[in-house]
């Protein structure tokens, strides 16, 4: 009987150890739930650092990519590195010998540079040819000027004809005027006409043939033709068109003048130097290179011309008289034929077509120079290396090659150059101005050039081989100084010593060692290296020295 109590008494402790052990079961499963999600919160910061770790493995494929098609041109670098080395060791001893050494092995980092700054420069010379293109329009809106001369020209043919004209006219007043004198022959027993009267009766009859009066300015022809060929010079109106060029003219005469132009016939030879051209006016005027003939002076300043008309177009620069401008942009000229030029910019005409290919110009000289890219034509050669130029402005501007001739200098840093296109981009230096942007991947560049040149990387285009290894490149420039490998050739020639070599940069680097230029200071310590490349690795140490130095900073202060 007594077993029955314990047992109710344990029946009334089991519901709250129940509920504790009930309380300690949900504890343990929320604790197992915790470090499930623990785990899957490990796993997945795990899955994200293997996903940014995918990400830098991906930017670092990209990179290795674009550093391994770098490193066939680098394989090329070594190969001339090799030689730098071997001039370093010859010329540098001791301590000297160390320090060349170690800007060789700089080098290779400043070759890449070099490589793009070699690339670069090579679009600027393109751009220096657009440039001088741009100069050499200057010279061809001179030879433009000299069309619209022949246009005077044949302006002045047509005044020859009429001045012809006006003598045969004339022969026929004098054979008139012979025909009055006999009629009014003095017969015996009468009074002989004065030479007064006589004139005034052949006026008379003169003025009675040319009934034929032009109602706009008053003056008479003895036909209705010749006052219909005069009216179209107040009409405007121009009948005979050019099938060629589009050109029309008020007489066939002017017509088939033109067409010369077209046809490139030249039937007036100059019996000097055997030079021929399509018009007498123009033989004219040439023989006046021959005879030195300047007979028109300025007023002003005294300078002399061969024709009148250059007179007159010089005068206006003294007078700053522009009468001729363009409704479309107001833009002003001085002559009817720089503003009907000009307004092609506009209309879009291009009258001009090359006889190659289906390009159109519209510009004859544009035409012109065009040409000479299918004819391979190069009229102006450097007596110094024998190198030919298309223009002549081309040939002034490769000169300062061996002149050392550099005219426009950086207000900035001081520095140099042969034409005004490098200076322009040497300025976006200062300036940091990047203003081209890949579409790609969003990268800028301060030169069209490297834009083009790093577009390649994406379309892994290299369309310039070698023929001797069949090796690609990206540009012409590095493919030319890789064929400088199987040539041989060493155009640049130390001028301290007899050394040769094949880039231009190598030359640099090798004439430091004979002036002992150090052009690269550090703005940190003031120590100046001969390379670049030198100046960042000096930098990179002190970074890394500061790092070190502030590390062991910090472990003392927690010690």
């Amino acid at each position: 009987m007594s077993d029955p109590e314990p047992c109710r008494m344990k029946h009334t402790e089991d519901p709250e150890e129940q509920r504790d052990l009930m309380e300690v079961k949900e504890e343990s499963e929320e604790l197992s739930e915790v470090k499930e999600e623990r785990e899957e919160l490990s796993e997945v910061k795990e899955e994200s650092e293997e996903l940014r770790e995918v990400k830098e493995e991906r930017e670092e494929l990209s990179e290795v990519k674009e550093e391994s098609e770098e490193l066939s041109e680098v394989k090329e670098e070594r190969e001339e590195l090799s030689e730098v080395k071997e001039e370093s060791e010859e010329l540098s001893e001791g301590k000297e010998e160390r320090e060349d050494l170690s800007e060789v092995k700089e080098e290779r980092e400043e070759l890449s540079e070099v490589k793009e700054e070699s690339e670069e420069l090579s679009e600027v010379k393109k751009e220096s040819e657009e440039l001088s293109e741009v100069k050499e329009e200057s010279e061809e809106l001179s030879e433009v000027k000299k069309e619209s001369e022949e246009l005077s020209k044949v302006k002045e043919e047509s005044e020859e004809l009429s001045e012809v004209k006006k003598e045969s006219e004339e022969e026929e007043e004098s054979e008139e005027l012979s025909e009055v004198v006999e009629e009014h022959h003095v017969k015996p027993g009468e009074k002989p006409l004065s030479r007064s009267k006589t004139k005034k009766t052949f006026l008379k009859k003169r003025r009675d043939k040319k009934s034929f009066t032009c109602t706009q300015c008053g003056k008479s022809f003895t036909c209705k033709q010749s006052l219909d060929v005069h009216m179209r010079i107040h009409t405007g109106e121009k009948p005979f068109p050019c099938h060629q060029c589009g050109n029309s003219f008020s007489q066939l005469a002017n017509l088939k003048i033109h067409m010369r132009i077209h046809t490139r016939e030249k039937p007036f030879p100059c019996d000097q130097c055997g030079k021929t051209f399509n018009g007498a006016s123009q033989l004219k005027r040439h023989l006046t290179v021959h005879t030195k003939e300047k007979p028109h002076s300025c007023s002003v300043c005294g300078k002399s011309f061969s024709r009148l008309y250059t007179l007159h177009a010089h005068e206006k620069i003294h007078t700053g008289v522009r009468e001729y401008m363009c409704f479309e942009c107001e833009k002003t000229f001085t002559t009817a034929e720089s503003l009907k030029l000009h307004q092609r910019i506009h209309t879009g005409e291009k009258p001009y077509k090359c006889s190659h290919c289906d390009k159109r110009f519209n510009h004859s000289s544009y035409l012109k120079s065009h040409e000479m890219i299918h004819t391979g034509e190069k009229p102006h050669a450097c007596d110094q290396c024998g190198k030919s130029f298309v223009f002549i402005s081309q040939l002034k501007r490769h000169m300062r090659i061996h002149t050392g001739e550099k005219p426009f200098s950086c207000d900035q840093c001081g520095k140099t150059f042969i034409c005004a296109s490098n200076l322009k981009s040497h300025l976006r230096v200062h300036t940091k101005e990047k203003p081209h942007s890949c579409s790609v991947c969003g990268k800028s560049f301060s030169q069209l050039s490297n834009l083009h040149r790093h577009e390649k990387i994406h379309t892994a285009v290299r369309e310039y081989m070698c023929f001797e290894c069949e090796k690609t490149f990206t540009t012409t420039n590095c493919l030319k100084q890789h064929q400088r490998i199987h040539t041989g050739e060493k155009p640049y020639k130390c001028s301290h010593c007899d050394k040769r070599f094949s880039r231009s940069t190598h030359l640099k680097a090798h004439e430091r060692i004979h002036t002992g230029e150090k052009p690269h200071m550090c703005d940190q310590c003031g120590k100046s290296f001969s390379f670049k490349s030198h100046l960042k690795r000096h930098n990179q140490e002190i970074t890394q020295n500061c790092q070190k130095a502030s590390g062991r900073r910090g472990r003392r202060e927690r010690q």
